[in-house]
């Protein structure tokens, strides 16, 4: 082996929640984790203002805060944490070679993948000035409808992500306004049903959103009818981006197993991926429930599987 390929006995891909529980975990076990926070640090958390959801913050907590919370907790047992991106893996053999963004080759016994996914964007200056200033744009209606309770919002998308968050919001806001790109939803036919059940929420056929209104916070979106070219204005509070999430994890692609959208596929009821020593935890893996709380448990599993699987194999 070159004297310049580094030998760990852990290696964390990605930060996060699900990133930073893993690396407590797995420090706390003496697995010595080294931990490379790629290109977003803290991960979606980072562009979330108030959390609320999260247990242990009763008064809620800013999501650059509490991510620097779970940073400073995987440093006190003794994590490696390097601001630096994998940008390259051969999972061929037993021991995992990864290649960093600046050319440095590490070998790892065990590797846990917690890449999360990024939302897909409408592509708006406006839109995207509004989500990263908690101005009332988000990309998760689970995470922060609540805030918007009692207001009319809108929501852009027609898949299943967009049926749901839908009728989501429509338990909490007066109108929900629904603008779907083509003449048809891409939802199951249920989410459908349920969608069209809903009262108090209004269907937008063969709309375009042209711009999200609004300097500091949200005060309405101007949409375009692509067929008959009419554009309106239509006053709503807060607007939601639910057209999907792309998994990071274009660099596994030759070695793991995922479906046809990139999520990693595990093992059920573990974080085992089809590689031996390799675990996903995350947003990489999860296109279901994608909360901080629930990539923080698969975290937990991730280090707790790497943990036996390493012991198991006499490394630790």
């Amino acid at each position: 082996m070159a004297e310049n390929i580094e030998r760990v006995n852990c290696l964390i891909i990605g930060s996060g929640p699900a990133g930073y529980t893993a690396a407590i975990y797995a420090a706390r076990a003496n697995l010595k984790p080294v931990l490379y926070t790629g290109p977003e640090p803290g991960g979606q958390l980072m562009i979330t203002t108030d959390v609320e959801n999260y247990p242990g913050y009763a008064d809620g907590i800013m999501g650059p805060q509490m991510m620097d919370d779970f940073k400073k907790q995987a440093e006190r047992f003794g994590t490696d944490i390097r601001y630096a991106m994998i940008s390259k893996v051969d999972f061929s053999g037993d021991v995992h070679k990864v290649w960093t963004d600046g050319g440095d080759e590490l070998h790892a016994d065990s590797v846990i993948i917690s890449t999360g996914a990024s939302a897909k964007w409408l592509g708006l200056e406006s839109e995207k000035r509004l989500s990263t200033n908690g101005g009332g744009v988000s990309a998760c209606a689970v995470c922060d409808g609540f805030f918007f309770k009692g207001q009319e919002v809108g929501i852009v998308g027609g898949g299943d992500t967009a049926a749901e968050e839908a009728l989501y919001l429509s338990k909490l806001c007066p109108t929900v306004h629904m603008f779907v790109r083509r003449d048809a939803m891409r939802a199951s036919k249920i989410m459908q049903e349920r969608v069209k059940n809903a009262e108090n929420i209004k269907v937008y056929w063969n709309t375009e959103t042209e711009e999200i209104l609004g300097e500091e916070e949200v005060t309405g979106v101007r949409v375009k009818n692509n067929k008959t070219g009419e554009t309106t204005e239509i006053p709503v509070a807060g607007f939601f981006v639910a057209i999907g999430h792309k998994p990071n994890t274009d660099i596994f692609k030759d070695w793991l197993d995922m479906d046809d959208v990139g999520y990693l596929k595990t093992i059920p009821g573990t974080s085992k991926t089809n590689i031996e020593g390799v675990f996903a935890s995350g947003d990489a893996q999860d296109k279901v429930y994608r909360q901080a709380v629930t990539a923080a448990g698969t975290g937990c599993m991730a280090a707790l599987d790497a943990e036996r699987y390493l012991a198991e194999k006499g490394i630790v």
